[in-house]
Parts: C-alpha cells; structure tokens; sequence
C-alpha cells in the first residue's frame, strides 16, 4: 500500500493508494487509485495557525471500477501526506467506515498539521 496525495490539473487534491501504470517497455505512462478522496484543508480561525478541520468525500463516487486510471499528464506532482492525514485516511477509508465509494465520510475532522 502507497498512500499518497496527487495534485491534478483540475487544482482537486487527491488522496489515493496509488499504483504505477507501467508500460511493456517499463515507462511509468499514469496511475491506478484505490478509493481515491478529494482531501480539502478548512483553516481554523483563531490564534493557533497549524490546527485546521480537513474533510475527505470521494473522488469519481459513481464509478463502478474498483481501480480508477489516472494518466500522467494529469498529475502536476504526488506527495507523501503528513502522518495524520495518511492515518485519517487509512482509518475511515480503507480500513474502516466506509463499505463502499458512495458512502458519506465528508465529516470535518480537527487536526493538529504540527508534525
């Protein structure tokens, strides 16, 4: 298991566990995400500027494929995700709460993003 966040073109930040796409002659040419979220970053208001609420709801939720194809070209760079948001992640997404890609997991959660 990779877990990682994707920046995409369309600006949308994708948490995944992502696979390589690999062509016969070994060319990375796209990626396969596992329940892929758009993860978004709601700033708290107040004097504690690294606490923030971050909400997870599926990205392409009507899609019937256990894997979604992401080529390249797509992608402007992939991160590795702070250890909270990996553990978020993991817990409520592939591990947890959620038995299917419809399901409804968009709550807010309050994390702390000092790591």
């Amino acid at each position: 298991m990779t877990v990682k966040i994707l920046l995409l073109k369309s600006g949308e930040d994708v948490i995944s566990d992502v696979k390589e796409m690999v062509s016969p002659d070994e060319k990375v040419i796209g990626y396969f995400l596992s329940k892929p979220c758009v993860v978004k970053l709601l700033p708290k208001k107040g004097e504690d500027k690294r606490e923030a609420s971050v909400t997870m709801y599926p990205w392409m939720p009507l899609a019937k494929e256990a894997e979604i194809p992401l080529p390249t070209d797509w992608v402007v760079t992939i991160v590795t995700p702070i250890k909270k948001i990996e553990q978020m992640y993991t817990e409520d997404v592939l591990n947890g709460k959620t038995t299917d890609q419809t399901d409804n997991f968009s709550e807010l959660k309050a994390v702390d993003l000092s790591d």
